[in-house]
């Protein structure tokens, strides 16, 4: 990987490892776990505050500019949206969390959804945090990595709006954030993203390949 991306493995993912992002597409919404498609193959799930960028993010993996839609009210997603590959693999876009405005009541109803679906989902392969590079592990964030860690599950954090940032401010925040999640004893992966210039993504699109391909 590159000297923009931390990895706690000593084999890094193979970037000649890709997968058919060109040909993801839009499935389905789910309000409840039972919408989903059936439990098995292998999926990856994308998570997020509210204004990370997170549908940027997975517009900008799929080279799909209107992949998924993005809004400038933050917290509008309240549903699982499922996005498939040819041969299957999924991609599951979970509803943001963090956002001040809504009520308590939607915002535990989401808590709860996407709690039972990190402990339920037997196909799931791993997840996908995507944090602002300013405003990294925010309550939320560390939250799902903890579980994910006690669960067993494979965690990669995506610093997006790297672009943001110059070079070596962007380096600093990325050695900061390891810093502090070894501190913690937490386990995650973790690189600089930018959805806006695409640097990152070889990176990113090889890591979520060797999670499908491990699971």
């Amino acid at each position: 990987m590159s000297s923009d991306s931390v990895t706690d493995s000593e084999n890094p993912p193979d970037p000649a490892a890709e997968l058919p992002w060109g040909q993801l597409a839009f499935r389905t919404s789910a309000a409840r776990l039972g919408q989903l498609p059936a439990d098995q193959g292998v999926e990856i799930a994308l998570a997020g505050r509210s204004n990370a960028g997170k549908s940027s993010v997975l517009n900008r993996l799929a080279s799909q500019r209107g992949l998924a839609r993005t809004s400038k009210t933050p917290g509008r997603t309240q549903l699982l949206n499922v996005f498939e590959m040819p041969g299957g693999e999924r991609v599951i876009d979970l509803p943001g969390y963090g956002f001040a405005r809504v009520p308590d009541a939607v915002r535990d109803a989401w808590r709860r959804l996407i709690g039972s679906y990190l402990e339920q989902r037997a196909s799931l392969a791993g997840l996908v945090i995507i944090m602002d590079i300013r405003h990294p592990l925010k309550e939320g964030d560390v939250e799902l990595i903890d579980w994910c860690n006690g669960a067993g599950l494979p965690v990669h954090i995506l610093l997006n709006k790297a672009d943001k940032l110059k070079r070596g401010p962007a380096r600093s925040q990325l050695l900061g954030v390891a810093r502090e999640l070894e501190q913690t004893g937490a386990s995650a992966s973790l690189q600089l993203f930018s959805a806006l210039s695409g640097d990152g993504l070889a990176d990113a699109r090889a890591v979520i390949a060797e999670l499908m391909a491990e699971r």
